[in-house]
């Protein structure tokens, strides 16, 4: 498959370049027709915008980016903080300095007993999480999960139901490099 895709390549490359010698030439209304089509794609996707402004790459830390959510930078976004534990799931929505705004689990939202630890007492609690951050004003979040819970995604998705836009995601779960001994395996 790779052979094929290379072979096309270079198949594909040499009649540009036999284009453009073609174009240098002499083939005048060739050239203007091919030039105005990319003069007018250009316009269409560029919006005043040079190739070497845009990247497909996300920006390394500490360089600088044109990408802005409502005027602000990647860094100065608000950070929902989601911890999926096995028995409850929290969400914590801070600014970007670590201040908490916005705090809330599945305990807080009513459930009780084994009930919090299903995904729709999580996603219930990433609603109320996001109606509580948007009434303070908060509209784009970066997300921030802890831990293998059942309401890990069903949190992200409560939060998006609550009328956040999340930017990113981000996976915290610490995992050990062989640090302690595990317990024992369960009998049943």
């Amino acid at each position: 498959m790779y052979k094929l895709n290379s072979i096309l390549f270079s198949s594909v490359s040499n009649a540009c370049r036999q284009l453009a010698v073609s174009l240098n030439a002499g083939n005048t209304l060739l050239q203007r027709s091919l030039c105005s089509s990319a003069a007018s794609a250009a316009s269409s996707t560029d919006s005043g915008k040079t190739s070497k402004d845009f990247s497909h790459l996300p920006p390394l830390p500490g360089q600088d980016s044109p990408l802005r959510w409502a005027g602000k930078k990647f860094e100065e976004l608000h950070i929902a903080h989601v911890k999926a534990t096995y028995n409850n799931t929290h969400i914590q929505v801070t600014d970007s300095d670590g201040k908490s705004m916005v705090r809330t689990s599945c305990g807080t939202e009513g459930f009780k007993n084994s009930k919090k630890s299903t995904p729709i007492a999580a996603q219930t609690a990433g609603i109320s999480a996001a109606v509580k951050a948007t009434a303070k004003g908060v509209t784009y979040v970066r997300v921030v999960v802890k831990g293998l819970g059942p309401g890990r995604l069903s949190a992200m998705k409560g939060l998006t139901m609550g009328g956040l836009e999340v930017v990113s995601i981000t996976d915290n779960t610490p995992v050990p490099h062989n640090g302690c001994r595990p317990r024992k395996a369960r009998r049943i």
